[in-house]
């Protein structure tokens, strides 16, 4: 025989616990919102939870409605983290609206009039109203998959929703289901929506999991100091357009950009200096970049750019655009600025290429050095017919001959 008394006590400890765990995680990772809702539903759910069981013990109806403004509060709290950690803004007022109604319904058929199956029903859309309203992130995320985290929430979520709904279905057909009654069959219920409540809580740590193991991988792709793609991305980058390129036959470009005199810069006004013209030519490049091309820093003062879909010629123009934009900025230069200057080099990926990105990097390179040899603050093209003069070959076209 299952003893409900028990189980609440269980209960209680249980959400004790979780709630000592989000705390933790909230305590290690201050920036991760959504911990912090978690914690407080645990903490909240085990305090109701405590004070629904001092009613087992009483005839006074505060204990119940004590304990049923906690489990509700519990619930909206759940569902405020999942908004949370989306990014999604929380519906503070829907969700305080639905738990005083539901609280006042509580509370009307419990003390103005003695109704159960109406106490019941207002008791479960307080609870299951906000878990209800949080499925759609979860089961349907804006970036198009669901990690396994969320879909075991979600599951969780709806499996308790469909208890809830049994529960009042149960109630209005004559059976007393309610926290009070002492039965074997709320015994189950309280015994199964335990097990609920502790994977549920699970699943939200496993989204935490994941959504912390994705900024590290971030992280590991990202420049520290300018925030744009790494050289470890650029590479994993190059090689998925070269394999997309290779089955398609579609071209694409890159570009090699280097700032020009940027040793100079560090001798004479310092590294924090050349680290904001680093920062200062990221912010400007990227306002002359399309959706979908990436900016990377392989190192030091050079940079590259990935153009998707793009020919020599469409590469070429993206890096006059850039160029424009750094000689117009230098134009500006006043006091104390720093004008940044930069030098291009552009290329296409061809079938010679196939699926070797080192191979394109070398032919912008090679553009890049052309550029700098005909007095640098400029971009060359790469170009590999050979010349047909007897002069020593030379693999580029300069880009003043683009239209």
């Amino acid at each position: 025989m299952l003893n409900v008394p028990t189980l609440w006590m269980v209960f209680v400890v249980n959400f004790s616990a979780l709630g000592l765990i989000w705390a933790y995680v909230t305590r290690s990772y201050p920036k991760f919102e959504a911990a912090r809702y978690w914690m407080a539903s645990a903490f909240v759910g085990a305090a109701g939870a405590m004070t629904a069981l001092i009613r087992l013990f009483t005839e006074s109806p505060l204990p119940l409605l004590l304990g049923a403004a906690g489990i509700i509060a519990a619930s909206c709290l759940a569902a405020m983290g999942i908004q949370r950690f989306y990014d999604r803004p929380v519906h503070l007022r829907l969700m305080a609206g639905t738990a005083v109604a539901s609280l006042a319904g509580v509370a009307l058929f419990k003390i103005g009039f003695d109704q159960l199956q109406l106490r019941m029903l207002s008791y479960t859309v307080g609870q299951g109203l906000p878990l209800m309203l949080s499925l759609r992130p979860l089961l349907s995320p804006s970036e198009g998959r669901a990690s396994p985290g969320a879909r075991l929430s979600g599951i969780v979520i709806l499996t308790i929703i469909a208890i809830f709904v049994a529960r009042a279905v149960g109630n209005s057909l004559g059976g007393d289901f309610s926290a009070v009654a002492g039965s074997q069959a709320h015994a189950v219920m309280v015994l199964v929506l335990l097990f609920l409540t502790m994977t549920l809580n699970f699943g939200f740590l496993l989204m935490a999991m994941d959504r912390l193991r994705n900024e590290v991988a971030d992280l590991a792709l990202l420049d520290d100091l300018t925030g744009v793609a790494n050289r470890r991305h650029l590479l994993q980058r190059l090689s998925e357009e070269c394999a997309r390129s290779e089955r398609s036959g579609e071209p694409f470009s890159l570009l090699v950009i280097d700032l020009d005199g940027f040793k100079t810069i560090n001798d004479t006004y310092g590294h924090a200096a050349g680290d904001g013209c680093l920062q200062h030519f990221t912010l400007m490049a990227q306002t002359r970049l399309r959706p979908g091309d990436m900016l990377a820093r392989t190192g030091g003062d050079e940079f590259c750019v990935v153009l998707p879909s793009s020919s020599l010629r469409e590469g070429a123009l993206i890096a006059r655009r850039i160029l424009d934009v750094c000689r117009k900025d230098a134009a500006g230069c006043t006091g104390n600025d720093i004008p940044i200057a930069i030098s291009i080099g552009v290329a296409e990926w061809d079938r010679g290429i196939s699926q070797f990105p080192d191979r394109l990097i070398a032919h912008a390179d090679h553009a890049l050095y052309a550029a700098k040899k005909k007095g640098k603050n400029d971009f060359a093209i790469y170009d590999p017919a050979p010349p047909l003069s007897p002069e020593p070959a030379c693999d580029v076209e300069v880009s003043r001959k683009i239209a």
